[in-house]
């Protein structure tokens, strides 16, 4: 796939196989390079008038060199000179304590070929565009009968690409574009005024929902915040929006870390082959979606991942491992390895619960009571003893329907509970790298007044 067409590829290619073969010359056994190019334009307006317009554009490169069972990482920018940064890099992996699971990914593992994911779409939008944009969303949100002011709106469009090298000879790289609109509103008075949002992100322009749409759903979202009261303390059957799904799906990504099944800070750490999750609950990973949000043909360490099911039917499948992390447990690299800075550790791609077969309108039309979450906040997750306890705001459920809006109420469980109660629904949007359908979550507890 090019890369932001012309000779930026094939400078950046370029320069990571110089620090490569400038670190093995340094004396280094081993050594990789990684060069990430990022390149965006936002514009933000605020009641019609533009707040800031922001421009960037950068190539950095990290390198990480291994002298025996010891390993250093040195990041500069893509000017810097080769022969120094090795120097630095090799001098610093001598005097560094030793790792055992350090080193670079199975020379088996890697990408044979690199596939055209269709990531990248050339469609340039001038801050001009955006701004339009970026007015009309606000526009439509403003629009809405009970919005009082806004909180701003945006448009962005940028890509980002990276390009590695390895000593055992790997070469690849890829690019992907990234487009975005969001509109953020306020809808009542005083002290009843509430606040919402809406946002759209997309690798290829066209797929992104209208401003109209976007402006129009922030204000629908915030009117229906308004008066809103508390409930009452007591046990609750909990539906979630998926805007909140995505997040308890996220804390299942978290669990099934390799790094963090290594350090014995996941409450799943015991549990491979277990069930963990309800038996209607199936969860999987896939790096290769064409046009994933999370997609990517090879990872921060050259290995093309394959769509795993992490959860079948309940049962815990796989670890995300990168090579360090799979070492650690005995097993090898499933092409999980993300690039952080010049570190790699493991992560989910376009990682997904699979939608059940029942409407979230047929969940909700099932509880004689209950509450829908639209929003979470706190940091209440311990993800070693999986002890869940967040703030919330939404709808209460009153014989199958949707009524009043409640806040400032607290929910709690335990995930291990939580995932091995979950029933999802069939509405999912694969359009996030983390994606899950509405969810129902039976038995929480719910503080309130």
């Amino acid at each position: 796939m090019a890369m932001n067409v012309g000779p930026d590829a094939a400078r950046l290619t370029e320069r990571v196989a110089a620090l490569v073969a400038a670190a093995k010359k340094a004396g280094a056994d081993a050594a990789d390079a990684v060069a990430v190019r990022g390149r965006s334009t936002s514009v933000s307006v605020r009641l019609g008038k533009v707040e800031s317009t922001n421009a960037s554009e950068g190539d950095d490169v990290s390198l990480r060199v291994f002298v025996g069972r010891r390993v250093a990482s040195v990041s500069a920018t893509a000017s810097s000179d080769p022969a120094t940064l090795a120097e630095r890099a090799v001098a610093m992996a001598k005097v560094s304590p030793e790792d055992p699971f350090q080193g670079l990914a199975d020379p088996d593992l890697l990408a044979k070929a690199i596939r055209d994911l269709d990531l990248y779409d050339p469609t340039e939008v001038s801050a001009d565009r955006l701004r339009e944009a970026a007015l009309a969303a606000e526009e439509a949100a403003l629009a809405v009968p009970g919005v009082t002011n806004s909180g701003g709106s945006g448009a962005s469009a940028g890509l980002g690409g990276m390009v590695l090298a390895t000593s055992d000879g790997f070469v690849g790289q890829y690019v992907g574009s990234r487009f975005g609109r969001s509109a953020s509103v306020i809808a009542g008075e005083g002290t009843g005024m509430e606040r919402d949002y809406e946002y759209s992100s997309r690798l290829h322009f066209s797929d992104l929902e209208s401003p109209e749409e976007i402006g129009r759903k922030a204000g629908e979202r915030a009117v229906r915040r308004l008066n809103a009261r508390k409930a009452m303390t007591g046990t609750v059957d909990v539906v979630f929006d998926p805007r909140v799904a995505r997040g308890i799906a996220g804390h299942l990504a978290g669990a099934i870390n390799g790094a963090s099944v290594a350090r014995k800070t996941s409450f799943l750490r015991d549990r491979m082959g277990q069930q963990v999750a309800a038996s209607g609950i199936t969860v999987i990973d896939e790096p290769m979606l064409v046009r994933g949000q999370a997609s990517r043909p090879f990872d921060g360490e050259g290995v093309a991942g394959e769509r795993l099911t992490m959860v079948d039917k309940g049962i815990l499948n796989h670890w995300f491992l990168s090579t360090s992390a799979a070492r650690e447990l005995g097993l090898a690299t499933n092409g999980r390895g993300a690039r952080g800075g010049s570190s790699v550790s493991p992560s989910s791609t376009n990682l997904s619960i699979e939608p059940g077969d029942r409407t979230p309108e047929d969940m909700i039309k099932s509880l004689k009571s209950g509450f829908y979450v639209t929003e979470v906040f706190g940091q209440g997750v311990d993800m070693i003893t999986g002890e869940y306890s967040r703030g919330a705001s939404g709808l209460w459920i009153e014989n199958g329907e949707l009524t009043h809006p409640v806040a400032e109420v607290t929910i709690a469980s335990n995930l291990r509970d939580m995932f091995l109660r979950m029933v999802a629904a069939d509405d999912i949007d694969r359009n996030f790298g983390t994606a899950s359908p509405t969810l129902l979550i039976e038995g929480m507890t719910l503080a309130g007044s």
